[in-house]
């Protein structure tokens, strides 16, 4: 007589098929928990929420039978009601990370296994990272090609190199948009009409706007969603992904971070199909790689030093950054910003809770880099108000990548500039009524300004960076450099 195996425990992030229906699991009763503590201490944008309730209840309803939808206060309230130990996959936090092992310890838990949702194991990646003290993206990307063999001909990249960077960096079109295929969009059901008269109910003060659901939250849907970007999209994407463009937020990218970070797709399906398009020529090598980069490269480094760096990685702040985020960057205020580029980003931080990467890097986070934002205050900021934000996925990229406030652990040089690089990569400053070639007066651009304020602030440590040592000799020379400071320091309207 055999017995029956306990059931398995869901994270709201943890809903793929390829996770619940994976052949050890496929005899498994599936147990997914709303906790309304969850919901009220993790709090954020009201559209993150939706996301997260609506993929669970949509599980259920596709498990029938076989799954158990609890409504509690607690997760912990809810397991001792089940009555029966569970196994639950590793959590993406660390918080959760130790709740489960209690939980194990109280006999709640059965047994606690790998985290499934990324291509890479921690414990390999704990062998590749070894005894290093500083990580660079592109190494490991490199390897990731390698042990899991993508767009590789035998020891040799496809195409004879690695990366096509270089080719994914031109300027937006003329035109107010690039006339793409649109993406998949989602058709909202009575589910996902429940779920927001229930976050009603909860009169939790939630971050940006309610609005329509934008997100695949269903393996089905997701799998949609990567089918419409494959065929459609992919071979836009790399020559502009670096672009902005103001009437068109999604331009031609694939809008499958929600979906990923739910765990609707595997990393490494959603890889091989872009692989298979450029392989097949209907899409170039440029395009196919500089989207792999993404989802093998960067989404898998991100994980791997959430963990690696520890929980203390938060607390640093190299470069002594201090001031407190302003309320209006705080609650999503984009009608108080003068700035276009700015202003539109804030725009659809608070419209839709996502913007593509490069206005959080090279608007949102190089702002809050030039203005001394404190770097774990901001890091909070962009995990509450992205929806595709969680506590792994922001710590490296706000603290590291964006702030430079781990001094080089992992980005050889900070992300800033002036406002000519964003008059370049988008088609911001044509309506701003900033001029980005000014630094000083009425018509300033911040960027601009705050760049030569920034490099001023920081001369010494970019003098000795060989990447930012010509920014100090070029500041040097500056005729008006005393006048620009004294603006910026006193700036206030942005």
């Amino acid at each position: 007589m055999t017995s029956t195996p306990e059931p398995l425990w869901l994270f709201a992030d943890q809903l793929g098929r390829h996770i619940h229906s994976a052949p050890e699991h496929a005899d498994r009763e599936i147990i997914l928990i709303e906790s309304t503590a969850a919901l009220r201490r993790r709090g954020g944008h009201r559209q993150k929420a939706h996301l997260l309730l609506s993929g669970m209840r949509h599980l259920a309803a596709e498990l029938g039978e076989r799954a158990q939808l609890w409504q509690a206060d607690g997760y912990r309230d809810a397991l001792v009601q089940l009555g029966r130990p569970v196994v639950v996959h590793e959590p993406t936090s660390r918080a959760a990370h130790d709740f489960v092992h209690a939980l194990a310890e109280e006999g709640l838990v059965a047994e606690v296994l790998p985290n499934p949702s990324f291509a890479l194991s921690r414990d390999d990646f704990e062998t590749w990272a070894g005894t290093a003290s500083s990580f660079r993206m592109e190494t490991f990307y490199r390897e990731q090609r390698r042990r899991f063999d993508i767009l590789m001909d035998g020891d040799r990249p496809a195409g004879g190199t690695w990366n096509y960077d270089h080719e994914n960096r031109e300027s937006p079109p003329k035109s107010e948009t690039l006339g793409v295929d649109p993406p998949w969009w989602p058709t909202e059901d009575e589910i996902d009409e429940q779920v927001r008269a229930d976050l009603d109910a909860l009169e939790i003060e939630w971050s940006g706007a309610d609005g329509p659901r934008l997100f695949a939250v269903t393996t089905d849907e997701a799998n949609e969603a990567l089918r419409t970007f494959i065929d459609q999209r992919l071979a836009t994407f790399g020559r502009y992904e670096d672009a902005i463009m103001g009437a068109d937020w999604t331009m031609s990218h694939s809008l499958l971070s929600v979906p990923l970070n739910l765990s609707l797709l595997d990393p490494l399906d959603v890889v091989h199909a872009a692989e298979d398009a450029a392989r097949s020529g209907d899409v170039d090598l440029a395009a196919a790689e500089g989207f792999i980069r993404q989802i093998i490269g960067w989404r898998e480094f991100v994980w791997h030093l959430y963990w690696h760096f520890g929980a203390e990685y938060v607390t640093n702040n190299k470069l002594d950054a201090h001031v407190p985020l302003p309320d209006w960057f705080r609650d999503l205020d984009a009608d108080a910003v003068t700035a276009r580029c700015l202003s539109d980003a804030l725009e659809g931080v608070r419209d839709r809770g996502w913007v593509h990467h490069i206005p959080r890097l090279m608007i949102l986070g190089s702002h809050a880099l030039q203005r001394n934002y404190d770097p774990a205050e901001l890091t909070e900021w962009f995990r509450a108000n992205f929806v595709d934000g969680y506590e792994w996925v922001m710590p490296v990229n706000v603290i590291g990548m964006s702030q430079h406030a781990d001094g080089g652990l992992m980005a050889t040089k900070p992300y800033t500039s002036g406002g000519a690089y964003i008059n370049k990569m988008s088609d911001h400053c044509r309506s701003c009524d900033y001029n980005p070639k000014k630094r000083v007066g009425d018509d300033a651009c911040p960027f601009t300004a705050g760049y030569w304020a920034f490099t001023h602030r920081h001369q010494e440590m970019l003098s000795a960076n060989h990447r930012t040592a010509r920014a100090v000799s070029t500041m040097n020379r500056l005729s008006d450099l005393d006048a620009v400071l004294e603006q910026e320091a006193d700036r206030e309207v942005f």
